[in-house]
């Protein structure tokens, strides 16, 4: 571990800010680099999509959405709009068909940061509902963070509630229950959870959550999400092959061994959730995509095998 914190990993893997490992429940190992520690909020990125997830088996489990029946977003209601048969399923597994740039490096078309940062801050879901079919549903795998955004906007509109009120609900049912108290949502002007991208939080307290997942959606003794819903999160989407790595339904799959699913985050966020160690890892800090985000990948799960019982 110590490399990844040392001068000599800048050039191989970018900046290691934070490193947690949960192993049987307990914290086992914990390092923050220099000006950082176990109060430092670090940034999810697309580790929210997880949390998005999340989100949407509570309200499964309370029967207010259906995941297989097709998603009710306003702007696809048309009589001839194809798109009115995307499921939330095919949504959550990136399998919607929908057309949308993730490319973070804008270097022509970058609809992520259009949605972000551009014509789509306001109302992030409208941006991403705005995308055309570009291939029949279920069909073609195509990572989105737009798509998250829609679903936000799914588990508002099912609820009833956005904004303040979303955001207190969201604590109310998942964040404080399992004592991530130091989440920080962040949401549109529309209201939307911006559940493709924002939600800062402690390493310990992305530790929780990735837990809360080990433990298969229970925490101390309450069930949080339905029975099978971690299963159905790691149940693998065909993906090209080009895709290094599997991916299920808004959890990535196969990081740190067969077994292992995670929740990935630009610039090598990570959670990491190994059943077969009982082990959790998290990882903060800023690599670049390519080589270094490669070498980061590696370096979790050799540090996995750390943890082998």
């Amino acid at each position: 571990m110590a490399f990844a914190f040392g001068p000599d990993a800048q050039e191989k893997m970018g900046e290691t800010h934070a490193f947690l490992a949960v192993q049987g429940g307990e914290i086992v190992l914990e390092r923050y680099a220099e000006g950082r520690d176990q109060s430092t909020t670090f940034p999810s990125w697309s580790k929210a999509k997880s949390i998005t997830q999340a989100l949407i088996g509570v309200l499964v489990r309370d029967g207010r959405i259906d995941i297989h029946a097709p998603a009710n977003v306003p702007e696809w209601q048309g009589d001839n709009d194809p798109r009115r048969a995307i499921t939330l399923d095919q949504l959550l597994r990136m399998s919607s068909g929908l057309k949308f740039a993730e490319d973070y490096v804008d270097a022509g078309v970058s609809d992520v940061i259009e949605m972000l940062f551009g014509a789509g801050a306001e109302d992030v879901a409208a941006y991403a509902a705005a995308r055309e079919l570009e291939h029949e549903p279920d069909t073609v795998w195509n990572y989105s963070s737009g798509t998250s955004n829609i679903i936000a906007r799914l588990a508002g509109a099912a609820l009833g509630h956005s904004g303040e009120a979303f955001k207190d609900w969201m604590f109310e049912v998942l964040l404080t229950p399992i004592g991530m108290r130091s989440a920080q949502p962040k949401f549109d002007k529309g209201g939307t959870f911006i559940g493709s991208s924002f939600c800062y939080a402690t390493a310990r307290d992305f530790a929780r959550f990735g837990l809360l997942y080990l433990r298969d959606g229970v925490w101390d003794g309450t069930r949080l999400l339905p029975a099978g819903w971690v299963d159905y999160a790691r149940t693998p989407t065909t993906t090209p092959p080009e895709e290094p790595m599997g991916y299920g339904a808004h959890w990535w799959l196969g990081m740190a061994g067969p077994d292992s699913f995670s929740a990935n985050g630009y610039e090598g966020q990570f959670t990491v959730c190994v059943p077969s160690l009982d082990l959790v890892m998290v990882r903060h800090g800023k690599s670049e995509a390519g080589p270094k985000g490669d070498a980061v990948r590696a370096w979790l799960s050799d540090m996995a095998d750390c943890f082998l019982t």
